[in-house]
């Protein structure tokens, strides 16, 4: 179910609300370049300053416009245990394929606070999950014998890998079954990530390129990868532009540059692009082709 390119969806905002025919839009233009799957109220989305009821509608309209299309995986997590229980719960009635989860930020939870946390959410909501390991961003690395042991529990099915480690990456995919999905949370490790077993990307590029992510994905398991990694090479100079400043206000004012987007609007404490790296960014997306 889950692989290839799947797109870390931003919410587009308007005058401090959630811009949904906007959203909507951005989910079109998607659908119509080949995007795998779309995940919704992820890091990229601005989760964490969403509201609950704003974080809840997200999702819904998300599976509304998908429309079976292709699978939604809805982020649900959390650093209180039982707020991810609910936003999961959430996420499998309005529709959702399955659910993103975060390591709990903040807390520093040990080893085995990460792995009961996410093993009472998989109790408690028969959705299949797929963990999301970020420690530049939560403060603690979830090691690959605890990804391990989650992996045994039968609706935690797969993993977005973001702390840039190809050796954990591969400790990951020793350990774990076969059929557990592991894929990257860094858009500029796609290809590496793919050549070792790694099955696609939760990619922030694929909001700019989502065409070109998802043929890079296409290329590699068609058996092409000469035409694979020229590919990559490619994007790669997308993938660091991205990251400029912090994700996704990046994102968003290439958005906004190519016309996708009314406003390149974040909420606080995130800010807007600074100058100096708003020209950068668009010479890079000059150079690419996309303006």
């Amino acid at each position: 179910m889950f692989q290839g390119a799947m797109v870390a969806i931003v919410t587009p905002f308007k005058n401090g609300r959630v811009d949904e025919e906007s959203l909507r839009q951005l989910i079109d233009f998607q659908l119509a370049n080949g995007t795998h799957g779309i995940v919704p109220c992820g890091t990229t989305g601005e989760s964490a300053t969403l509201s609950h009821e704003e974080h809840e509608r997200v999702v819904e309209i998300t599976v509304e416009q998908v429309a079976g299309k292709v699978p939604v995986i809805a982020g649900t997590g959390s650093n209180s245990t039982e707020e991810a229980v609910r936003l999961t719960k959430h996420a499998k009635k309005a529709g959702a394929d399955a659910a993103l989860m975060i390591s709990p930020y903040y807390n520093k939870p040990t080893q085995e606070g990460l792995f009961l946390h996410f093993q009472k959410v998989a109790a408690a909501v028969d959705i299949p999950i797929v963990l999301y390991n970020i420690p530049g961003r939560t403060a603690v690395n979830m090691e690959a014998d605890t990804i391990a042991r989650l992996a045994k529990i039968d609706n935690i099915v797969g993993i977005k890998e973001a702390s840039g480690s190809l050796k954990q990456v591969t400790d990951i995919i020793a350990r774990c079954p076969g059929d557990f999905t592991v894929v990257s949370g860094e858009d500029y490790l796609t290809y590496p990530m793919l050549c070792v077993g790694g099955r696609g990307v939760i990619s922030v590029v694929s909001n700019v390129a989502p065409k070109d992510m998802a043929d890079l994905c296409n290329l590699h398991f068609s058996g092409k990868q000469a035409e694979a990694r020229e590919l990559y090479y490619r994007l790669l100079p997308l993938c660091h532009a991205l990251f400029y400043e912090t994700n996704p206000a990046p994102a968003k004012a290439a958005l906004a540059m190519m016309g996708k987007i009314p406003s390149e609007e974040v909420r606080l404490p995130l800010a807007p692009m600074s100058e100096g790296n708003r020209n950068r960014l668009r010479k890079d997306l000059e150079a690419y082709g996309l303006l």
